[in-house]
């Protein structure tokens, strides 16, 4: 055993020394193969960790949300539908909302304006999300002039700015009582938004959803997990993307790694007959430029990976953000929780640093299998 591992450890050390003789080469290879790693490690953890968040986020969401259709478009719902939905067996609470969207013309935002229940909001005043207060310049005290679906100007007071650790999910939100939510987008008293329907048991969530299609046709049951699958699919779809333009750079490594790899130089076959006329074996040729080519990938590897680490949890995932978050005026300021999948870096370790390393041994054995003498007059 401890023979073995002098044996690797001698092997290992000649190989850097191997290394730093082609210092020029090897550089050049191991800051492209490091810039590759990174870019492909910091969209796979920003992808996985806004996943994360948009799971956690939507914890607290009902268990599922009844809308009505209209020509194909969301509705209205009648609040009485909630009295029908609630006597089903197996639903515990039905709650009508009031929500809706409200376009402010000077900032050009969209906010997201709610009812709350409780603790909610006394008549004329308003909590809003850091977001808003950071776009319109409020804050606690301060007025909040909004116009109503009949042109007629609301002000209202806001009695608090919403703290910041809940950004991600109330960024553009402000919160008011029914009565003015009512009276700002005229929502008669029988309707509602929609509802948020709460099941005991939530293996019977998809059988609830049938019943409550086929008694009330025109209605649209969204279990949470749909809107959680749909958060994942966009997210793949925006990582999967930057990928796609990624694509020509990581080609172009794949190209200039494998030439490196598979060409042996005229000074590099010489050193291999060298080698192999002071008595090395072809299996020690082959493991020392094993260990050169792990070197190599490992250090870009490990490099790339705690790169990516540091822009993503650190600085916010700068070079990524617009195109995996998306844009908009009034855009929550939120740091991701640091998560790593190990899942994903095995994936990503066998994607970038095997294929490599591999490459490495297959010209060396060719080259160690030629007689020295051939191999140092060439």
């Amino acid at each position: 055993m401890n023979r073995t591992v002098e044996r690797h450890r001698n092997i290992l050390d000649f190989a850097l020394s191997s290394l730093l003789r082609r210092k020029g080469k090897n550089l050049s290879l191991w800051v492209v193969y490091t810039i590759v790693v990174f870019l492909i490690a910091a969209i796979v953890f920003y992808t996985h960790a806004l996943k994360r968040e948009a799971a956690l986020v939507l914890q607290g969401a009902p268990d599922m949300v009844v809308q009505k259709m209209v020509a194909g478009r969301q509705d209205l719902v009648p609040v009485a539908y909630a009295g029908k939905i609630a006597a089903l067996r197996g639903v515990s609470s039905v709650r009508p909302r009031c929500w809706g969207y409200y376009f402010d013309p000077i900032s050009g935002a969209n906010y997201t304006l709610v009812a709350s229940e409780s603790p909610s909001p006394a008549p004329g005043a308003v909590d809003i999300g850091s977001g808003v207060a950071r776009v319109l310049r409020v804050g606690r005290g301060d007025l909040l002039p909004i116009r109503s679906s009949s042109g007629a100007p609301m002000l209202l007071t806001v009695r608090k700015v919403l703290p910041c650790v809940s950004e991600l999910v109330a960024a553009d939100l402000i919160v008011m009582s029914e009565g003015d939510l009512r009276d700002l987008f005229r929502i008669p008293r029988d309707l509602a938004t929609d509802l948020a329907v709460t099941v005991a048991n939530s293996d019977e969530l998809a059988t609830l959803a049938v019943k409550i299609s086929q008694r009330f046709p025109d209605s649209r049951p969204i279990l949470k997990s749909e809107i959680l699958r749909t958060y994942d699919s966009i997210f793949d779809w925006r990582g999967g993307m930057m990928v796609v333009v990624l694509a020509v750079a990581v080609l172009s490594f794949v190209i200039f790694a494998w030439d490196k790899a598979t060409g042996l130089s005229a000074e590099e076959r010489k050193e291999i007959g060298i080698l192999k006329s002071v008595g090395w074996e072809t299996g020690d040729v082959l493991l020392l430029k094993f260990w050169e080519g792990a070197v190599i990938s490992l250090s870009a590897f490990l490099c790339g990976v705690v790169l990516a680490y540091f822009q993503v949890f650190f600085l916010s995932a700068s070079l990524f953000e617009p195109a995996l978050k998306g844009w908009a005026v009034l855009y929550p300021r939120f740091r991701l929780v640091p998560e790593v999948d190990p899942y994903q870096l095995v994936v990503l370790f066998f994607l970038t640093v095997v294929p490599y390393t591999i490459a490495t041994i297959v010209p060396s054995w060719r080259a160690a299998t030629v007689d020295p003498d051939a191999a140092m007059r060439s």
